[in-house]
């Protein structure tokens, strides 16, 4: 089964079934992508508290990382750290 494009979507912010934004993969509006300087980085979570999606993720080793698959490259996450660890790179067009 193929997920719904966003053509598919409802008109006017309809929420027809509670929880399904996880199914839209809204990352691909991107035109910019966050990438993180680990050496810089002191893992804080400011970029996390900050992403207005969500799209920050924490691994295993603490450090943070964009769900690129949800990040629309907004940049508040390089904006708002503390440390100037994220810095916003343009999209590759594949």
């Amino acid at each position: 089964m193929s997920l719904p494009g966003w053509r598919d979507l409802e008109l006017g912010c309809v929420i027809s079934t509670p929880g399904n934004a996880a199914e839209y993969r809204t990352g691909d509006w991107r035109s910019q992508r966050p990438i993180w300087d680990n050496e810089r980085c002191i893992k804080c979570g400011i970029c996390y508290i900050f992403c207005p999606d969500m799209a920050v993720r924490q691994r295993e080793d603490n450090y943070f990382e964009a769900d690129l698959n949800y990040c629309k490259g907004c940049g508040i996450c390089a904006r708002e750290c503390w440390t100037g660890a994220i810095h916003m790179e343009e999209e590759e067009v594949e």
